[in-house]
């Protein structure tokens, strides 16, 4: 068990964050072992089919047969949401000798896999190498697994901060944690998390408690050293309708929300048209057409482009959900 001790101070200054690298890096749990969340087979047989060339070998190694993940690579977000490249810039700038001591860590009582062998190596160079090397495959890794769905992410992250927010406010600090986790227990000052590999207690003296909710965690997971500041990433609410197809448009609510004449230019505009072509598709005047397009374009649902001497109009990626395109 690991116990967070937290004073008054402490509980006053319990914040959230959202935090896109968090995200990145415990998602290697679920790409690494595809039993831990049945939620998440969609996305991860996705992502594996658009990983190509990328060292998946480097990148699983991060994660320890006991799932337990480095320090260094999910560093306390010094805001409510940083951007994915401002926290990876936190972790290029970590010392070699922490680097080392926290892939020892993580992959102890075994010794460090093969693609991290450089983390046993003399001096500091081979480790910082190793570090940028391990930046530069997340980044990737970012680019391709996560950050398609990153505003979708975000956007559930947020409702569940709203979620607990509440939650703090008409229960107090137990109520919080009482409706996060059943590993999560709130008594005599302190957070408690069962089913810890490891059990210490961690005096917060002043840092407060960060609250992360993830998309990824399984469980609630707070950092593997007992040196970090007070810190908890926790499975987020809403998670299971992430991954959901979206219903199929139809057609005949498509005609209530925007009437007929709009919705049947919104199902032609699957290819560049000019108002012209359009006016000779549905057989009106090219006056009436263009009164529609103003209204379609002013609400985001087709783009416009000049061609030569023609204004051509294509449906929006948002025009595109719409008419189930």
């Amino acid at each position: 068990m690991i116990s967070f001790v937290l004073g008054i101070e402490d509980l006053a200054d319990t914040r959230f964050a959202v935090s896109p690298l968090h995200e990145t890096v415990v998602s290697l749990r679920v790409l690494r072992d595809p039993g831990l969340s049945v939620v998440h087979l969609p996305w991860r047989r996705s992502v594996l089919g658009r990983l190509g060339a990328l060292d998946t070998d480097l990148l699983l190694s991060l994660v320890a047969r006991r799932r337990t993940l480095p320090d260094f690579l999910t560093p306390r977000p010094a805001g409510f949401a940083p951007s994915f490249e401002e926290e990876l810039a936190v972790v290029r700038r970590t010392a070699p000798g922490t680097v080392r001591r926290d892939l020892l860590a993580t992959h102890a009582p075994d010794p460090v896999p093969e693609p991290l062998r450089a983390a046993t190596a003399p001096g500091d160079g081979p480790v910082a190498g190793l570090r940028d090397a391990i930046c530069d495959v997340l980044r990737q890794y970012w680019e391709i697994a996560v950050e398609p769905m990153w505003p979708q992410m975000r956007l559930l992250l947020e409702a569940d901060m709203t979620h607990r927010g509440r939650q703090l406010s008409m229960g107090g600090a137990r109520g919080l944690f009482a409706d996060m986790h059943p590993n999560l227990r709130w008594q005599d000052g302190a957070l408690h998390i069962a089913q810890m590999l490891s059990s210490h207690r961690v005096t917060a003296a002043g840092r407060g408690l960060l609250l992360i909710p993830s998309v990824f965690a399984h469980k609630p997971a707070p950092p593997l050293s007992p040196d970090e500041a007070p810190m908890l990433v926790y499975p987020s609410r809403g998670v299971a309708t992430l991954w959901e197809l979206p219903p199929a448009a139809d057609p005949s609510a498509l005609v209530s929300l925007l009437g007929a004449p709009r919705a049947r230019l919104l199902g032609l505009l699957g290819e560049p048209l000019p108002t012209v072509e359009l006016a000779r598709r549905l057989r009106v005047t090219p006056s009436a057409v263009s009164q529609h397009l103003r209204v379609l374009h002013a609400t985001g649902l087709v783009t416009r482009t000049r061609h030569g001497r023609q204004v051509l109009y294509r449906r929006s990626p948002l025009g595109d959900r719409l008419a189930g395109g």
